[in-house]
């Protein structure tokens, strides 16, 4: 009797699935605009494309005929932006840079539409050296040299910080790769020794990126990481664009982006085993 219970509720359990077909439906691409401005001159870009479907395999749509420009709110000084058709990117034209402690203002026009944000590039943090140990595999680490950075961070307000990877010319970007933190456990972090969570191989090259970011930007960043880890599930919330820190000033529509200003601090490190250093 008890196998013919547990029989007819396994009946039960499949006659009420239920296979679901989403309908995901085609919706009119929108502007795209991703902005970056700081102190050295080859970070600085801006890039405008067009969304795709989700189900869209053809490479991105980039708006060739825009009007982009850069405004120093205190001088009220403009520096125009230039497209490159080799690289897809509007260039600062004289390869203008940011300086630290003013504040800009970025104006993007795309036909009738027009797009603003402002941010501020604050003074950097310190950075006095880069240590790196070999690991052992542990469970929930992989067996490599990891990176710990010393440095000081002596600001009371405004600590939103990223640091950016590239190894052996490659930038690191998966989701596990967006290292942001603040201020929430205080300001020593570089003072004690700030270990990243990556593991390198002997001989790689290491480019150490460290911005200083505005609390928007920031923001826009944690969602977006938010955003790469939601799996869909059913505890998961429902996935939604991060809130973008630009702003329309003209026209109308839907539209995406983020623009960044940000001081840049970078290192170089490669990995040298204590073996060869001995040899």
């Amino acid at each position: 009797m008890q196998r013919l219970t547990w029989i007819v509720l396994a009946w039960l359990l499949v006659s009420c699935q239920e296979e679901v077909f989403l309908d995901l439906r085609n919706t009119e691409p929108i502007p795209i605009i991703e902005a970056v401005w700081t102190d050295v001159s080859q970070m600085n870009f801006v890039q405008l494309s067009r969304s795709r479907d989700f189900f869209d395999a053809d490479p991105n749509e980039f708006i060739t005929d825009a009007e982009v420009f850069i405004r120093n709110k205190r001088t009220n000084g403009r520096l125009n932006f230039r497209f490159s058709e080799q690289l897809g990117l509007y260039l600062p034209v004289n390869n203008f840079v940011g300086s630290i402690n003013e504040s800009y203002e970025l104006n993007v026009r795309i036909g009738e539409n027009e797009y603003q944000s402002e941010g501020t590039i604050l003074p950097p943090p310190t950075l006095d050296s880069i240590r790196y140990e070999f690991r052992d595999q542990r469970f929930f680490r992989e067996e490599g040299y990891y990176l710990t950075l010393y440095g000081d961070i002596p600001f009371v307000d405004d600590n939103f910080y990223r640091i950016r990877i590239i190894r052996n010319d490659t930038l690191l970007n998966s989701r596990t790769d967006y290292l942001l933190f603040d201020d929430t456990f205080g300001t020593n972090i570089l003072n004690q020794g700030f270990e990243l969570n990556v593991p390198f191989r002997a001989n790689d090259r290491v480019r150490l990126e460290l911005f200083r970011l505005n609390r928007d930007a920031y923001e826009y960043m944690n969602q977006l990481v938010s955003l790469l880890f939601n799996d869909g599930g059913l505890f998961s919330p429902p996935p939604q664009n991060p809130v973008s820190n630009i702003r329309q000033v003209k026209g109308k529509g839907m539209f995406g982006g983020y623009f960044k200003v940000s001081p840049v601090l970078i290192q170089n490190v490669v990995i040298t085993p204590s073996e060869q250093v001995d040899n």
